[in-house]
């Protein structure tokens, strides 16, 4: 992980990235039944916005059949999305230009990101 020098004159957003490039790794270790169930989540939701571009400029591209076939699209989208909400729940941010998720979206995704915590034992 290369982080750029100038974002140490910029905590917040240096947290926001260090957080989203950490969240990386935590999903390739969450295991199949836990990514699909975070997917599941993204499905269900039907909201627009994300909580970081990179994630938001992945669901912009998206087709319907990209979530329903599980494309390789999706998948990075999610995985994207994960490590964006990852960073925001983990973070002390509460705003953020990029944060365009629906505040009701928002809730459930915490709601998922505290039960992960609680089933895999991870302090935040």
């Amino acid at each position: 992980m290369v982080l750029d020098e100038a974002l140490m004159d910029r905590p917040h957003e240096f947290a926001r990235i260090f957080l989203h490039e950490l969240f990386h790794f935590i999903w390739v270790r969450l295991g199949n039944r836990r990514r699909r169930s975070y997917e599941d989540l993204l499905i269900r939701e039907r909201a627009g916005g994300e909580l970081g571009w990179s994630a938001d400029m992945r669901k912009a591209a998206l087709a319907a059949a990209d979530r329903t076939e599980r494309t390789k699209k999706w998948r990075e989208y999610a995985c994207e999305s994960f490590c964006d909400t990852g960073a925001w729940f983990a973070s002390a941010i509460a705003r953020h230009p990029e944060y365009t998720l629906p505040v009701a979206a928002r809730g459930r995704r915490r709601r998922w990101f505290v039960e992960l915590c609680k089933s895999a034992e991870l302090r935040f």
